[in-house]
């Protein structure tokens, strides 16, 4: 039987089309190199949802896409906190297309799949168990085969996936499945792909899954993404509440620019508080931390990472969706270098500074290197300022005694 997959997908147009999605750098990085560059409708909806924890429905035929739909976030889950996911088809065929595709993804992190169908001779799925796999694609029959020989730790997965399951449930896998569903931890992600939504299905999300999203195909509207930068005036003490808006508008990885290694602790700590996975790298860090503090970063591991100008030049990663300067440099020309660290690679990318009221000179210093000017922008929910009129001004009104001297300037709030 031949099926349309993911490996006969588009390589052309869109680039970095799966950027800004969530996905960690590292599975980008794979996803690049297999020559996935345009994410079909499926992906884009599914992905984002999935990366953040949620329980996803996915209205959509076979062939669009659905298994990177769900691989790409298992295997970034999996590669942040410790566990075992599931995955349910109807056929041996799509089990094995399925686990083909996810072992792309998965032995990048050095995590083992195992394949689970009938009509295959035991002693291999045993021994393939033994070696602790972080995933396992499985018809029901054969997963439940497993199961009640105890070759599978069914308390430590935390993520189930089911694949077409209104056939499986065409099938006759109905008991089967609900089955499963009943041994599995409650505590869990639950994903399931359907091309119909049957009553018995319903029945099923109802039951075993926690306020699901349901997402339905419709075409898409890709539009890429432009190398932006905008700029904020907020005062000092406004900085941290517009980074904590910043930061939940963005869901890919966030690289956070400020000035000293006393701010690095400070804001670090601040974004822990806001609920993000988070790291630091300064002068003060030993080498092995600032290595785990990278190697967390590439992997997804952490989403953002604060860093000051001096450890900043050892930051070698591809797909960072956003640069923040937290922190103006002090050097105008490392605002040069810290932008460059998104938009690498062919890929789109963004960058936002914090300016506060008495920083004209040093805009207009970063605006004559760039030579344009940074759009400013507002959030609704934080007072906008605007710059200290410049020195020069005061200079005039002292030459010039009566002509506009007493003239009050615009209210700032």
């Amino acid at each position: 039987m031949m099926k349309h997959n993911n490996h006969e997908q588009p390589a052309a147009g869109g680039e970095g089309g799966f950027f800004g999605l969530g996905i960690a750098p590292r599975i980008l990085e794979i996803l690049d190199r297999i020559r996935f560059m345009t994410p079909t409708p499926i992906q884009r909806k599914a992905i984002p949802l999935a990366i953040e924890g949620k329980d996803v429905i996915g209205i959509a035929q076979t062939g669009t896409g659905k298994t990177h739909a769900f691989a790409v976030p298992m295997v970034q889950h999996l590669a942040q906190k410790q566990g075992l996911a599931i995955v349910l088809a109807p056929t041996r065929e799509l089990a094995i297309q399925i686990e083909e595709a996810v072992r792309v993804l998965a032995h990048a992190f050095g995590m083992k799949t195992a394949c689970l169908i009938g009509g295959a001779p035991m002693p291999p799925q045993e021994d393939a168990l033994r070696r602790h796999p972080a995933i396992i694609i499985a018809t029901p029959g054969r997963f439940i085969d497993h199961m009640e020989r105890r070759h599978i730790t069914l308390a430590k997965v935390n993520m189930l996936v089911l694949d077409e399951a209104d056939r499986m449930l065409d099938m006759g896998f109905a008991p089967q499945v609900e089955k499963i569903l009943k041994s599995l931890p409650r505590e869990r992600q639950t994903m399931l792909f359907s091309a119909t939504m049957p009553p018995a299905i319903m029945r099923m999300v109802n039951t075993y899954m926690k306020l699901p999203t349901h997402l339905e195909i419709a075409p898409s509207g890709t539009t890429a993404e432009h190398v932006t930068q905008e700029l904020y005036i907020v005062k000092k003490e406004a900085k941290i509440s517009l980074l904590a808006k910043v930061l939940a508008q963005y869901r890919g990885p966030v690289l956070l620019f400020i000035r000293t290694k006393h701010s690095a602790h400070r804001i670090t700590r601040a974004v822990r508080d806001m609920g993000h996975r988070v790291a630091d790298i300064h002068s003060d860090k030993s080498l092995g931390q600032r290595r785990e503090a990278l190697e967390g970063f590439k992997s997804g591991r952490y989403r953002i990472l604060v860093a000051t100008d001096i450890a900043s030049r050892g930051i070698d990663v591809t797909r960072i969706e956003l640069v923040v300067n937290y922190d103006l440099p002090d050097d105008v020309e490392n605002y040069v270098h810290r932008i460059g660290r998104t938009g690498r690679a062919g890929c789109k990318g963004h960058a936002i500074s914090f300016a506060t009221p008495e920083q004209r000179s040093d805009v207009k210093n970063i605006e004559a290197l760039i030579r344009q000017q940074l759009p400013v922008a507002t959030h609704p929910e934080i007072p906008a300022e605007e710059f200290d009129k410049p020195q020069t001004r005061s200079f005039r009104a002292r030459r010039h005694p009566g002509f506009g001297s007493r003239r009050p300037g615009p209210s700032r709030r």
